[in-house]
C-alpha cells in the first residue's frame, strides 16, 4: 500500500493547552464517485510554555561584566557577604578593607580576602492571578507579564545559586513550587504556569499570609506581583503585605499604565482633551503615593511599564543581593 506523509507547522501566540483531536481523513474511490470518511485516534493536548525566548540574555545578567547593554545596572557592594570565598592578589579598586595583611606579609605583596554572595537564600514569586491582572499592553496581559519575568527571575536566581520558588493566588491558593536549586526546579514552575489565568475576584491576601507561614520557613526575598488602581484598594490589602513583611523581604511589584502617561503628556485640544488629561495626571500621581505608602510601613516596590517590568525585577534583585539584604 502506498504511504505519504504530511508535514506542517502550527506557530502558537499564546502560552496554554492547545487540544488536538482525532485524525479525520477523507478517502475517495479513483473515480471520485465515492469518498468515505475515517477516524484515527490521535488526540493529544499540547502544552505551549511561556516564552524564553530573551532567557538567555538575562542569564547575563547574573555573570557579565557587560551589563548596560542589557539596561542592568551595575551595583556597589556595600561590605562583604558572609562566605569566604579566596585570597587573591590585590588589583587596582579592590575595597583596602578586604586586605589580609598575614597573606600580605607572607607573599610580600599586597593579598585581599575575595567574597561570595550568600548562596541557598528563598527567593520566591507570588503572582497574583485576579482580575486586576486582565488588563492588556501591547498584545500581552499583566498576568503574562508577570509570568514571563518569573521565569527569567528564577532562573538567574538558580544562576546565583539561590533556591527558587512560585505562589500563585487569586480568591484561594493557587499553586506553591516549595522552592529549590535542582536542575528541574525551572521545569516544575514553568509547568505550573503555563496554564495560569486571571480570574474574576479579588485576591484572597489573608490566604496568602497562611500559606507563607507555613511554607516558608527561613526568611527570604518575596516578589509579589500584583496591581492596584486606586490607593483605597492597597489600603484594604496592607495589613497583609505589612504582616508578611515581618518575616520575609517582601518586594510588591505593580504597574504603570502606559496609555494613561502618554495621555497626560499629550497636549489637550479642547475642554473634553483637559478633562481626560486631568484625570490620568490624577491616576498617575495616585500610583506614586502607592509607593511612598508602602515604604512608609517599610515595604519595598516596583513601580514599572509592563513592557520594563523583567529587567527592573532582576535589577533590584542583584540590588539587594549586593547590598545583604535578603
Amino acid at each position: 500500500a502506498d504511504r505519504k506523509s504530511i508535514h506542517y507547522n502550527l506557530r502558537p501566540t499564546k502560552r496554554g493547552e492547545y487540544e488536538f483531536g482525532f485524525i479525520r481523513t477523507y478517502i475517495s474511490s479513483p473515480l471520485g464517485l465515492v469518498s468515505r470518511r475515517y477516524n484515527f485516534d490521535g488526540a493529544k493536548v499540547l502544552p505551549v510554555y511561556p516564552s524564553f525566548i530573551n532567557l538567555g540574555q538575562y542569564e547575563l545578567m547574573a555573570v557579565s561584566r557587560h551589563l548596560t547593554e542589557l539596561g542592568i545596572k551595575r551595583i556597589r557592594k556595600i561590605g562583604n557577604s558572609s562566605e569566604f570565598d579566596q585570597i587573591k592578589n590585590y588589583v587596582g579598586g579592590d575595597d583596602i578593607r578586604t586586605i589580609n595583611w598575614k597573606a600580605t606579609a607572607r607573599k610580600g605583596g599586597l593579598m585581599v580576602n575575595t567574597y561570595t554572595d550568600e548562596r541557598s537564600q528563598n527567593i520566591y514569586c507570588i503572582i497574583d492571578k485576579s482580575r486586576v491582572m486582565r488588563m492588556p499592553f501591547e498584545g500581552l496581559s499583566l498576568l503574562d507579564y508577570a509570568i514571563n519575568a518569573t521565569v527569567a527571575l528564577s532562573k538567574v536566581a538558580m544562576l546565583k545559586e539561590d533556591k527558587a520558588g512560585l505562589i500563585t493566588i487569586s480568591e484561594q491558593i493557587g499553586s506553591i513550587v516549595p522552592a529549590d536549586r535542582k536542575s528541574a526546579q525551572l521545569g516544575n514552575i514553568m509547568n505550573v504556569l503555563y496554564k495560569e489565568k486571571t480570574r474574576y475576584l479579588e485576591s484572597n491576601l489573608e490566604a496568602l499570609y497562611s500559606s507563607v507561614r507555613a511554607v516558608i520557613k527561613q526568611r527570604g526575598l518575596l516578589v509579589f506581583f500584583t496591581n492596584f488602581e486606586s490607593l483605597s484598594a492597597l489600603q484594604r490589602q496592607l495589613p497583609y503585605l505589612k504582616r508578611i513583611s515581618k518575616y520575609h523581604l517582601l518586594v510588591v511589584v505593580f504597574f504603570e499604565n502606559t496609555e494613561l502617561k502618554s495621555l497626560s503628556s499629550d497636549p489637550a485640544k479642547d475642554v473634553e482633551g483637559i478633562y481626560h488629561k486631568t484625570i490620568a495626571e490624577k491616576f498617575i500621581y495616585e500610583k506614586k503615593l502607592m509607593v511612598k505608602e508602602l515604604s512608609k510601613h517599610g515595604i519595598l516596590s516596583i513601580l514599572t511599564p509592563p513592557q520594563k517590568l523583567t529587567v527592573n525585577v532582576i535589577n533590584r534583585y542583584l540590588a539587594l543581593k549586593a547590598q545583604q539584604r535578603i
